[in-house]
């Protein structure tokens, strides 16, 4: 008896497999991750030889066709694919987007799966879960569960795009992180970078004045350890937080 996990991102599908009744914070008996191009050679490839799971529960947010690729490839399983719809309350998380289906099945399960790491160390207060990525979301939780909104901004790759198709001869290589910038490759990462840690430091600082207590910080995504080093508050890097999301989503269905 096994469980399959799938994330597909905007730009790699990644896939764990855990044990009957693991829960959020467990280790994964196999785990891999493919860019979505590469999404047909799974069946032939990571999943070859693996033990077919007896359910699944997946987050999707690159769209009905990449749906559909995935669940082509596991047709030789006898298994029902199910796909996480946000809904008004799950796993113990009350969702306060206007429209509650609207809501990115990514940060839905993301923020549960914070909200499920705090309360399995004892933490009763806010959280605020951040994700690095293509894009990155920050988003607030409060102590009593609610789902409060976030921020959806460009990640590093899409700022620098942006720039370069914008602003003639900035096509120059990746820099590092600098308190004063002296060249544009400097200039360019710092800015990316001092982007996201200011909206990251913003809403904290929004969901402190709120709750009355500093919020537990849980980065997840990519490219985190990239914007960590940098980020002035409290935090913690978080590796697999959407499986820990689906996992304890798959559990409140049970």
């Amino acid at each position: 008896m096994s469980f399959l996990a799938i994330d597909i991102g905007n730009t790699r599908l990644k896939w764990a497999v855990y044990p009957d009744g693991a829960t959020p914070g467990s280790a994964p008996l196999r785990h891999g991750a493919v860019f979505l191009e590469n999404i047909d050679r799974l069946a032939d490839e990571d999943w070859q030889n693996l033990e077919p799971p007896t359910r699944m529960l997946g987050s999707n947010v690159a769209g009905d066709a990449v749906r559909r690729r995935v669940e082509e490839q596991m047709e030789h399983w006898d298994l029902v694919p199910r796909w996480v719809v946000p809904s008004p309350e799950t796993a113990g998380v009350r969702n306060g987007y206007d429209h509650p289906t609207r809501l990115g099945a990514d940060r839905w399960v993301a923020v549960i799966g914070a909200h499920a790491h705090a309360r399995r160390r004892g933490f009763v207060g806010p959280v605020l879960t951040v994700m690095v990525g293509t894009a990155v979301t920050v988003d607030a939780l409060s102590g009593d569960g609610q789902f409060l909104g976030g921020l959806i901004l460009p990640g590093h790759g899409i700022m620098l795009r942006a720039l370069e198709g914008g602003t003639a001869g900035l096509r120059v290589p990746t820099g590092e992180v600098r308190d004063f910038p002296t060249n544009t490759s400097d200039a360019l990462t710092t800015g990316g970078t001092f982007a996201i840690t200011g909206a990251i430091e913003r809403m904290a600082r929004l969901l402190q004045a709120r709750e009355g207590r500093a919020p537990l910080l849980l980065m997840t995504g990519g490219a985190g350890w990239k914007v960590a080093p940098a980020l002035d508050v409290p935090h913690e890097l978080v590796e697999g937080l959407i499986f820990d999301g689906l996992l304890a989503i798959d559990a409140a269905r049970a």
